[in-house]
């Protein structure tokens, strides 16, 4: 955050909130819950920020809307008990870390930023770097968890009155699955003033292991320094593509008819035709290798499927690997069909696999990237837009400043459903000024929806 950005945001009040179960509740937490080696692979990077903004005109006076948060963000953290928890290390008789559920606490923060408007999120295709001064427990990676605040929120009232409600929450505890699960179990709760708890989904606290890898899972080190890397990351900038319904599906229906099948996703003929962009954009060599690395979700690839509500980490980086050349002359198609194909090995073996050998030999993921590749999480699926606190849906959705490496794009759905999707990308910024003036790329953004 730069000086300027600093003064313009001011927190108005910090509350650390802790989970007060029922009491025939209390008996059936856990105290202790094991993390696995999904977890355990992401202690280096950073937590997970993502928020959403809410008009002006949408939501209520602010004497009325903070307390009304804060009750539902405290009811709905009593279901996510572990989130107010503490990451500890215990070095005898090996050195593992597991999540204790200390009810330690988890902030909600109310906070007024005065340098942005909620026109700032839609009058141009580039974000504004002051969005990201809008998340808290920034700066942090994962491990700090030991001593901060596993998860924390940040109603930011803008100048307008608009608010962007921003939330980070450590990736140690939770995937992109857990996290919406939680925002939209607390819009659900707040929507209802805590009518409907009895109706929520309730999260699934244990975490899951192979029996061929029980816990705890042993890390061969000694103290963190050997394993916990802080990176400084290059300057990025982003920009924020919406594609409609009906941009998508005609990119669907090209990328299949080019390959004579019709196995491609929606999904995966948007990243190729990104990926092809992307890579003209940086002007890379011929013969220079990229890849694009799909984080997917494993809750469903694993036999048995774990629960939807699952809490902990399931999901797996898959990465496909070509010639810049390749892209350049193969076509949309054939780049859609290397992501296909690297989606279809994610099998319950291939996990089995990944798991026993991260347990014998733990490389944790860094948030080191050289400048040619892509990588890309979150999912269309994810119920994003259904985050109606009482005042309708949210307008936006952005992310913080976690994990903007060279190349990250992050996916969700299209405000307007209806297959539509949005694509969130962090590039230096010499290269979003080549995409943004890239005909073939554009002329899909472009579309409007039917």
């Amino acid at each position: 955050m730069s000086e300027s950005q600093a003064e313009d945001l001011r927190i108005l009040s910090r509350h650390l909130i802790r989970p007060s179960p029922p009491p025939t509740a209390v008996e059936s937490r856990r105290r202790q819950i094991h993390l696995n080696q999904w977890d355990l692979n992401l202690l280096s990077v950073d937590y997970i920020q993502k928020g959403l903004l809410f008009p002006a005109l949408s939501i209520p006076d602010q004497t009325l809307l903070i307390p009304l948060l804060l009750s539902s963000f405290s009811q709905t953290l009593d279901l996510f008990y572990p989130f107010a928890g503490r990451l500890c290390t215990v070095h005898h008789p090996t050195f593992s870390i597991l999540l204790d559920c200390n009810d330690a606490g988890a902030e909600f923060i109310h906070a007024s930023a005065t340098h942005l408007t909620a026109s700032d999120f839609s009058s141009s295709l580039f974000i504004p770097s002051a969005v990201r001064s809008l998340f808290p427990l920034d700066g942090l990676v994962n491990h700090d968890g030991h001593s901060f605040p596993l998860l924390a929120v940040q109603a930011n009232i803008l100048a307008d009155g608009s608010m962007f409600l921003a939330c980070s929450l450590n990736h140690t505890v939770a995937d992109g699955t857990s996290f919406w699960h939680f925002f939209n179990t607390w819009s659900a709760l707040t929507r209802s003033a805590g009518a409907n708890a009895d109706g929520v989904d309730l999260p699934v606290a244990e975490h899951w292991f192979l029996p061929s890898t029980p816990p705890p899972i042993a890390l061969p080190f000694r103290d963190e320094s050997e394993f916990i890397h802080r990176h400084p990351l290059p300057p990025t900038s982003e920009c924020f593509f919406h594609f409609s319904g009906r941009a998508v599906a005609q990119l669907k229906a090209k990328a299949n008819q080019e390959m004579g099948v019709t196995r491609i996703s929606s999904l995966q003929a948007l990243l190729a035709h990104m990926w092809r962009a992307a890579t003209r954009a940086r002007g890379l060599e011929p013969h220079v290798e990229t890849t694009y690395v799909l984080i997917a979700g494993h809750r469903h690839r694993v036999t048995p499927p774990l629960p939807k509500t699952y809490m902990g980490n399931a999901a797996l980086g898959l990465p496909a690997t070509v010639l810049a050349c390749e892209l350049a002359a193969n076509g949309l198609g054939w780049a859609a069909l290397q992501l296909n194909q690297v989606v279809a090995s994610a099998t319950n073996e291939n996990a089995i696999k990944w798991l026993e050998d991260w347990a014998k030999k733990p490389v944790l993921m860094t948030k080191k990237f050289n400048g040619t590749n892509l990588v890309t999480g979150s999912s269309p699926r994810f119920d994003v837009f259904g985050n109606d606190f009482g005042w309708g849906s949210p307008a936006e959705v952005r992310s913080g400043n976690g994990n903007k490496v060279d190349g990250k794009v992050t996916v969700y759905p299209g405000r307007e459903g209806e297959g539509s999707m949005a694509l969130e990308v962090c590039l230096p910024a010499a290269v979003l000024n080549v995409l943004v003036e890239d005909q073939e790329f554009m002329e899909a953004v472009g579309l409007v929806a039917d």
